[in-house]
């Protein structure tokens, strides 16, 4: 079980691999340039997308589950946005 408030309702969780992943794709974005900078932008919405797509279906309740939907949302409507550049 993991680390999770409240208890009877989680709606903030211990980071799982994929978020972290995601974090840490974040930040090492964020200090780079060129080719590692688009490697660090492709796990993120990869990690990110993993992330998104395990709360939508396997979300703990509700809340979780839409946080899933919404986050799976902003990844289309931004990957939609860059490629359209």
């Amino acid at each position: 079980m993991s680390a999770s408030w409240p208890r009877r309702f989680p709606i903030v969780q211990f980071p799982n691999p994929p978020l972290i992943a995601a974090l840490a794709a974040s930040g090492a974005g964020r200090v780079t340039h060129g080719t590692p900078h688009r490697v660090a932008l492709a796990i993120y919405y990869v990690a990110l997308g993993v992330w998104a797509y395990e709360e939508a279906v396997r979300g703990d309740n509700w809340f979780r589950r839409a946080l899933g939907v919404g986050v799976g949302a902003y990844l289309i409507a931004s990957l939609t946005r860059a490629l359209a550049h």
